[in-house]
């Protein structure tokens, strides 16, 4: 009994490697049989999604690393859910007391958003605040007064990746706000002491902090800084608004501490008597010890000329001023005072200059 052949696959006689490719309308073509043909279409729609696949692992893979690459610059923005943000990791900058311009802020977020994310670092559970402190304080209070969570529950936030050190966390923090310009040499002291005491840090010297946190900022600022953190150790414990006092009182207050045994325990027991005071009251205290004649306490004398009447003491009026080339003037206006604050020496002004620009002002308001 003869076998019986179920099909004839004609392969034809070729010197072509396997799996080549038949030129179309080749005496080849003719001659290959069906079950051939389906064998090299086959193959070449493999080969064709092979490719595709390749194609589109090497764009992931070129995706992924541009993410980690954008992450690692905080670039990444995503909006992030205010209940998940903590603020325990780093020792802020600024007073833990509420800012009287966060309303302004709130106003503008209100009116137009948030124009400048927060910075966060991705943690186990949620996010540690980096940068932001009152943009996240501004919508917390927001999302209380309005209940809106759709609006405010969420905040703009730029990601970072874990694993940069402490100190490069901090010195994000710190370097925002000295291109701000209006944070107090007692508020950045304080964080370099902050910084010293804890234990994750590097730092072993308030200088080495300073250093650390401060290393974009001019060799003055950080002597002043110095300054500030020696004064902070002898009486800061008595301090209720340490971000208030000027950079000249706090260098003549310190001058008087060093030269005189006994001065600083004074200071502190005229501010303990005075628990209920405000920060005005604080710093007439500050004054009159820095600025009185060794043994007599006097409070500082007020301006001689007529009396004001009508006044409104509560009142208080805050506004920043662009005075170019990047400068910002911070003013701070209230009843019987004006304030300005800017990274400048005044000091090293000309004294007739200095009068004649006082003079202009108050002509300015006059007219």
């Amino acid at each position: 009994m003869s076998k019986r052949r179920i099909f004839d696959i004609d392969f034809p006689e070729t010197d072509a490697p396997a799996g080549a490719a038949v030129p179309a309308g080749t005496e080849l073509e003719h001659r290959r049989g069906p079950m051939a043909a389906a064998i090299v279409e086959n193959a070449e729609a493999l080969r064709e999604r092979q490719a595709a696949e390749a194609a589109i692992r090497a764009e992931n893979d070129r995706l992924a690393h541009e993410h980690v690459r954008l992450k690692k610059l905080g670039l990444i923005v995503d909006l992030v859910p205010l209940d998940q943000i903590r603020v325990d990791k780093l020792t802020r900058d600024r007073a833990q007391a509420r800012d009287p311009e966060l309303d302004e802020l709130k106003e503008s977020i209100r009116a137009i958003g948030l124009s400048n994310p927060i910075r966060v670092e991705q943690a186990d559970e949620g996010y540690e605040l980096v940068q932001g402190f009152r943009r996240l304080s501004a919508y917390r209070e927001l999302l209380q007064e309005t209940g809106d969570h759709d609006r405010y529950g969420r905040i703009p936030a730029g990601l970072i990746a874990r694993g940069e050190t402490l100190e490069a966390l901090y010195r994000r923090m710190v370097d925002e706000n000295l291109v701000r310009r209006d944070i107090s040499f007692a508020e950045m002291a304080e964080l370099a002491r902050a910084y010293l005491a804890d234990p994750d840090t590097p730092a072993t010297s308030i200088d080495q902090a300073i250093a650390q946190l401060y290393g974009s900022a001019g060799r003055q600022k950080r002597v002043y800084i110095r300054n500030f953190a020696a004064l902070l150790d002898r009486i800061g414990g008595s301090l209720h608004f340490p971000e208030a006092m000027p950079r000249a009182l706090g260098l003549s207050l310190l001058k008087r501490i060093e030269r005189e045994p006994g001065r600083a325990s004074a200071v502190q027991k005229a501010l303990q008597a005075r628990p209920e005071r405000t920060d005005e009251e604080e710093l007439a205290i500050l004054r009159a010890h820095a600025d009185a004649v060794a043994g007599i306490l006097e409070p500082e004398p007020a301006a001689k000329g007529p009396k004001r009447s009508g006044g409104n003491p509560g009142a208080r009026t805050s506004l920043r001023v662009d005075c170019g080339s990047g400068a910002i003037a911070r003013c701070v206006a209230t009843d019987g005072r004006v304030e300005l604050r800017m990274e400048r020496d005044f000091s090293a002004v000309d004294r007739r200059r200095l009068e004649e620009a006082v003079a202009a002002f108050m002509a300015a308001l006059e007219d």
